[in-house]
């Protein structure tokens, strides 16, 4: 509900709300975003590094080391509400929105973590994962709808909307994070994460971020996960626009749309689900991207076509976006909850938070950037804030953005699908070589164990288990009398 209600609303509304209700210019706007996503982007690898080993702490122990973000950060949410003042200078929405963005990452980055704290069943695991994308598309549904309901009652459109909207979801988040810290748990540790603690893990961070990039699995899951969601943000970015000024529509119209591309997401989520699971992540990863670039392009031919008949066929394009986008959500986020295994056989350490915490940090670091092109590139085409028609050349733009941007950042994550190796059945080999590695095993199963392993890892197996390198495991296989390894 936090997650993706929050980033549905500010990825629909708020360069649309900046640019409209505030006097502040495409540029200003998403340096806004920009500089949010850049400090948030450092802030992320350091909270999940700090989750990593708060284990170790008195509150980490009596609260859990994930779920005891969730309690801290419970009372600052309603902040979300400040963010949609209107009639506010630049500074002020600069401030209420990094604010935000810091309490949300506080949040999220452990978060993230709790199916792999919860469970390490690969099915259950992505029935969880299932399920959370489920309820995020619940409220990306609200986001795209309440605007027009709103509106519906005011019987006009006006920055009133937008703040109303920010008090019902500041609400919400409020009620659905105490409902998860209340209801969520977290594993006893084992013996080798309780060995795995650093005392200082201010000094280890640099080293942390670093050697997630040594795993061959988290690189190509980094390639599909910026694949589909960069071209998720530049889509979403620019879909108001696109609805007011290409197709001559409103607020209330493009609010409609962004709540059936919503109800289509859930639709997608819930049919890629059991399809991830089936067909595995790379290929349903490519199926998930042909249809969201289908329904692209037939969004730039109702633009070309123009006309009652295309606005109606819109409708349908709509549609097909939010089936892909589903999949396109749910696979990065499902596979997620398994790079942690492969690393485990690479250090003998569980460290969930720090690969949260990059893969934070890389994607808000590349939206940042593709958010501030968006708004460098709708003023150089001519876009006039707060004007209701906008010149063709920044119509032209608009469609550009809303088109070719996506579909080359999809090209990029359809390259690495072919090369993702890890799925159910070579989860299930890891997760033995794993069991075998804790007992002592310096050698793979066979033949073909060792080949799998590798693939995933990236790494001869003779070097895994911190057998290469400095992040050596200290568990109870490996200790003998006298605390020598």
């Amino acid at each position: 509900m936090l997650g993706s209600g929050a980033m549905a609303v500010v990825g629909g509304w708020i360069l649309f709300f900046y640019t409209t209700f505030c006097g502040l210019t495409a540029t200003q706007a998403a340096s806004i975003f920009a500089i949010a996503r850049v400090l948030d982007a450092v802030a992320s690898p350091l909270i999940g590094h700090l989750s990593d080993g708060l284990r170790s702490t008195r509150l980490g122990r009596r609260f859990g080391r994930r779920r005891v973000f969730l309690l801290l950060g419970l009372p600052l949410l309603p902040s979300f509400t400040l963010m949609w003042v209107p009639g506010q200078d630049y500074f002020y929405y600069l401030l209420t929105y990094v604010f935000f963005e810091l309490v949300y990452a506080s949040i999220l980055i452990p978060y993230e973590t709790l199916a792999a704290e919860m469970t390490d069943d690969y099915r259950t695991r992505a029935r969880f994962a299932g399920a959370r994308i489920l309820v995020g598309q619940v409220a990306a549904i609200m986001a795209g709808i309440l605007p027009k309901w709103i509106v519906d009652g005011l019987g006009r459109e006006s920055a009133d909307t937008f703040l109303y909207m920010g008090m019902i979801f500041s609400a919400l988040f409020v009620l659905s994070v105490g409902a998860t810290w209340a209801l969520s748990w977290e594993r006893p540790p084992s013996a080798a994460t309780e060995a795995s603690r650093t005392s200082n893990p201010l000094r280890s961070l640099l080293p942390n971020l670093v050697s997630t990039l040594k795993v061959r699995a988290f690189r190509l899951h980094l390639a599909l996960y910026l694949g589909g969601y960069t071209a998720i943000d530049l889509f979403t970015a620019v879909f108001t626009y696109f609805v007011v000024f290409a197709l001559s529509g409103s607020v209330a119209i493009a609010s409609a749309m962004l709540a059936l591309m919503a109800g289509a997401q859930f639709v997608g989520v819930a049919a890629f689900t059991p399809l991830t699971v089936r067909l595995h992540p790379g290929p349903a990863w490519r199926l998930a991207a042909v249809l969201y670039a289908v329904g692209i392009l037939a969004l730039g031919a109702c633009w070309f076509a123009g006309g009652p008949t295309a606005a109606a066929l819109a409708y349908v394009a709509v549609g097909l976006c939010g089936l892909g986008r589903g999949g396109l959500i749910y696979i990065p986020w499902n596979t997620y909850n398994y790079i942690a295994d492969v690393d485990e056989i690479m250090t003998g350490r569980r460290r969930e938070g720090i690969f949260a915490g990059v893969m934070t940090l890389v994607r808000k670091t590349v939206q940042a950037g593709a958010v501030m092109v968006t708004g460098a590139a709708l003023d150089a085409g001519g876009f006039v804030a707060g004007a209701t028609a906008q010149g063709s050349g920044a119509v032209a733009t608009i469609v550009g953005l809303l088109t070719l941007a996506p579909l080359a950042l999809l090209v990029v994550g359809a390259v690495a699908s072919y090369r993702f190796a890890l799925n159910r059945d070579t989860h299930a080999v890891l997760m033995r070589e794993i069991e075998r590695a804790r007992a002592g095993a310096t050698a793979p199963e066979d033949a073909d164990a060792g080949r799998i392993v590798e693939a995933l890892t990236g790494q001869p197996y003779a070097r895994l288990w911190g057998r290469g390198g400095s992040s050596r495991p200290t568990t109870p296989s490996l200790l003998v009398p006298g605390g020598s390894r």
